[in-house]
């Protein structure tokens, strides 16, 4: 079966500029980076649409480019950022999963209505925006994009140590904001 997708690249603004830069601001909270992510994606797409290949959508193929170009930005910033290091304790088990003793309180989540749903993002969005940067950008590889602990240390250049006091910090802050910002308790 052959696909028959095809570049359009006279309406790719137009059609994927405010898709991409929703998908790029999330990861990486700054407008002006998310901005030129989005141009850098057009830019790449363009020199490369020779060698577009017809695999993937006209779509996913931007979405591949934007994603990759996020990495990159990571990695630069990576190379730039001090690391941390500090011993864990008890808040979380080997799967990452908080402890019974350390579990936060309900959030209420359940049953929520889309108003309500879109406001809780928003929260998190601005507590996500209180994290140092490296805890950020280790917590938006986790658990936006997906990424081990190892790519996550590949892309970064950290150590394996240092992302798990990272990863438990920005836990631990983004913890202690929502149930300050949202639950109010």
């Amino acid at each position: 079966m052959e696909n028959n997708y095809q570049l359009d690249p006279n309406k790719w603004i137009d059609n994927y500029a405010d898709a991409l830069y929703g998908f790029c601001i999330v990861r990486v909270n700054n407008q002006s980076i998310a901005e030129d992510i989005v141009q850098e994606t057009f830019l790449s797409a363009w020199k490369a649409r020779e060698t577009y290949n017809a695999v993937a959508t006209e779509k996913n193929w931007l979405y591949a480019i934007c994603k990759n170009k996020i990495i990159d930005h990571y990695r630069k910033k990576g190379a730039t950022i001090t690391t941390e290091t500090e011993e864990s304790d008890s808040y979380f088990d080997n799967e990452e999963h908080w402890t019974k003793e350390k579990q936060p309180n309900d959030w209420g989540l359940n049953g929520q209505t889309q108003i309500e749903k879109k406001e809780f993002y928003q929260v998190l969005a601005n507590c996500k925006q209180k994290l140092k940067e490296l805890q950020q950008q280790v917590f938006v590889l986790k658990y936006l994009e997906d990424f081990d602990s190892d790519q996550i240390c590949s892309i970064l250049g950290i150590s394996s140590s240092n992302y798990w006091v990272l990863i438990h910090r920005a836990k631990l802050q983004l913890r202690n904001c929502l149930e300050k910002k949202w639950i109010k308790i």
